[in-house]
């Protein structure tokens, strides 16, 4: 049992934790830091985080349907705090990947929040969003789900069971229950449907994949045992046929600093980089 009392007017102090230098109460950047600019339509500054991940397999699932969403993929380092760079506050004022800069317009556009980015280009490109409006509203509910979601899967479950300092009995039984269950909600919805919004894949699936398909695939916080995650027969069917597309699998890759080499495209400025600029390939 915990004998902590809260104050009565919370001060911040050093909480400890893998996460802990990017925490803080204030918003507004730290440091002046222009961003960089690519070739592309598209400036992507991100991180492979399953929010990253979202945008890079939608901007390569575009790319291999013919569209012109070519981009430039910038590594933001979160752990060094290059979100709190003046150039990044301006795209995103929430200082947290991804951010994306829309060029291909008369007038640039900022789009930030997984969700904003992943709504903009699908419409942008008139791809992963069903005209038919029962199956549009139904993405467009998975879509919300997912962002409403995910922060008791990342910021709580995750948390408490991987990075906290300390292991907390309560907070992780009671992050753990949550997880379950959206698994569960997934399951169900997965029994009766082939995607979320029914026989087509759309930003709905995109979206929910980059988080709990990982996690059924054993890919976040080494957590499959814990959390039981073979029993969720149809969310492991469906996340075996999208992470085996080819175009998810180039977005994996984007952006990311951790896994084996031949794995990780730290930056991406072309489609050949996959086959020239990995970390394997350049000995980084």
């Amino acid at each position: 049992m915990s004998d902590y009392t809260p104050p009565k007017v919370w001060e911040p102090k050093e909480s400890g934790g893998k996460f802990a230098s990017i925490n803080r109460p204030v918003a507004g950047p730290t440091h002046d830091e222009a961003l960089p600019v690519g070739k592309h339509p598209f400036q992507l500054y991100s991180l492979a985080t399953p929010n990253g991940v979202k945008v890079t397999v939608m901007l390569e699932e575009l790319l291999a349907l013919g569209k012109d969403a070519e981009y430039d993929a910038w590594l933001i380092k979160i752990g060094d705090g290059d979100q709190f760079g003046s150039g990044f506050v301006e795209v995103n004022p929430n200082s947290k990947i991804p951010a994306l800069m829309d060029l291909s317009g008369a007038k640039p556009i900022r789009v930030f929040e997984s969700g904003s980015i992943l709504l903009h280009l699908a419409e942008k490109f008139g791809a992963f969003l069903p005209s038919d409006p029962v199956q549009r509203v139904e993405t467009m509910n998975w879509l919300f789900w997912q962002m409403g979601s995910a922060p008791y899967l990342g910021g709580g479950f995750g948390h408490f069971y991987a990075y906290a300092p300390e292991k907390i009995e309560y907070a992780i039984d009671r992050f753990t229950m949550e997880a379950k269950r959206q698994l569960d909600v997934l399951d169900r919805r997965l029994a009766e449907s082939r995607y979320l919004a029914g026989d087509e894949y759309t930003i709905a699936d995109i979206a929910t994949w980059s988080w709990y398909g990982q996690l059924a695939l054993g890919r976040l916080y080494d957590a499959a045992e814990f959390l039981d995650v073979e029993s969720y027969e149809n969310v492991q069917r469906w996340a075996r046929e999208i992470d085996a597309r080819p175009a998810v699998q180039r977005g994996r890759m984007v952006n990311r600093t951790f896994g084996e080499p031949e794995t990780q495209l730290h930056e991406r400025h072309d489609a050949s980089d996959f086959e020239t600029q990995t970390q394997d390939k350049i000995g980084g």
